[in-house]
């Protein structure tokens, strides 16, 4: 059975796992919550690697795309599309809540968060962004400092003379590549760590939403279906690539993402299935998909945005279309900074809910179901992620996709 059991897929051994976590977790409820540890060592092992995976894998995909006019003309593109994705996906999760109005009926109860701070200026942002101290950053886990500072870094490295630059280059690859294998003994474990987590987390929630809570989850998971949606379409139109060929290709991923509910942790899968399953260049996802991590944040934007709206509808406020505006502008900017690691967009919720003197108790409520919509945000925050890194691949004209590959086993 053991022999048999080694035979299935890796990715269909995560599934199983889930899948009995999950069971087993609705069967036993709180009594299975003594395997969370087991489910939070495996995900503290992976954020640990996390950081320094982020930041060598960046600047050594900076530093060997060859040119800084290369790394402009790859780097605008895919900020362009983090920029249409995200706003796209503001406007969606308030449109979805504005039309469901699953806050219409919703009694405040809750205990205000204490100690929320206030909403900073954009100048504050743009100023916490970069880093004082790189040590520090890496210290805190101050991902967006990190990445600016790897950023700079490698933009450095591109200006330097070719002996130098190809030293730099290779001994960054090398750590990178270091960095990989540490994930890769890591992720063996995930199919016992994944489960764990699923137990744990359907054996505290079981089936105990109702009401506008449910409402509220399934506007949120309509809102994310239409980005799925928007990726397939820029897949198919934008990139010229089949989407049940991309969906079949980087199917591991989704899996790792629900269950971890961390853009951070789920980044390692993200770069092995970029290099083995899709085969693209690496000079370019090792670019893309760290940036995404931290920049790109699709799903997050939709539950942002949701709560601010399901909160207003709660206490029975509209928003004037200047303000959806506003909300629009806030969202980018909270989306951009939330922390890619579990519970990190509740946080930025708390944020963007005081940002227009909306009260915190909704988003208090809230956080005891955040982790069942964190699933969906997290699948899509890498959906997108994977998408851009393809479609700006195939644009650059550096990757085909290899159709033939397409009945194998993933």
């Amino acid at each position: 059975m053991l022999k048999q059991y080694f035979k299935i897929s890796f990715a269909t051994r995560v599934l199983i796992w889930m899948l009995v976590g999950s069971l087993v977790g609705l069967t036993f409820g709180k009594e299975v919550l003594f395997l969370k540890p087991i489910g939070e060592i495996f995900l503290q092992l992976l954020i640990m690697s996390a950081i320094p995976l982020v930041f060598f894998n960046l600047v050594s995909g900076i530093s060997s795309i060859g040119s800084v006019g290369s790394f402009g003309k790859v780097g605008v593109k895919v900020f362009v599309y983090y920029l249409i994705s995200t706003s796209l996906a503001i406007v969606v999760g308030i449109v979805i809540m504005s039309l469901t109005k699953s806050g219409v009926g919703m009694a405040l109860k809750g205990e205000t968060p204490p100690d929320i701070g206030q909403m900073p200026d954009l100048g504050v942002i743009l100023m916490e962004m970069v880093p004082t101290n790189v040590f520090k950053s890496f210290a805190e886990g101050n991902l967006i400092q990190i990445v600016v500072f790897a950023v700079l870094l490698g933009i450095v490295v591109l200006y330097l003379p070719d002996d130098k630059k190809e030293w730099f280059q290779s001994g960054f690859e090398k750590i990178a590549d270091l960095m990989r294998r540490l994930v890769e003994l890591i992720l063996k474990a995930s199919p016992l760590g994944l489960g764990a987590l699923m137990a744990a987390t359907f054996g505290e929630y079981g089936t105990g939403i109702v009401g506008s809570l449910a409402g509220f989850i399934g506007s949120v998971y309509l809102g994310l279906l239409i980005m799925v949606i928007f990726y397939m379409v820029v897949v198919s139109v934008v990139g010229r690539i089949r989407p049940h060929w991309f969906l079949k290709k980087t199917a591991a991923l989704y899996a790792t993402t629900a269950a971890t509910c961390s853009s951070l942790a789920s980044l390692a899968v993200s770069l092995e299935i970029a290099e083995k399953k899709l085969q693209l260049p690496k000079k370019i996802f090792s670019f893309t998909l760290p940036l995404g991590a931290q920049f790109n944040k699709d799903g997050t934007s939709i539950m942002l945005a949701a709560i601010l709206i399901f909160t207003a509808q709660a206490i029975g406020i509209e928003f004037t279309f200047p303000q959806m505006v506003q909300i629009v502008v806030v969202g980018l900017l909270i989306s951009e900074g939330s922390a890619g690691t579990p519970g990190g967009g509740l946080v930025a919720a708390m944020l963007f809910a005081q940002a227009f003197n909306l009260p915190l108790e909704i988003v208090a409520v809230l956080g005891g179901i955040y982790r069942l919509i964190d699933m969906g945000n997290t699948t899509v925050n890498c959906m997108g992620d994977m998408v851009a890194t393809t479609v700006v691949s195939k644009l650059e004209k550096q990757w085909e996709p290899n159709y033939e590959t397409e009945n194998q086993e993933i």
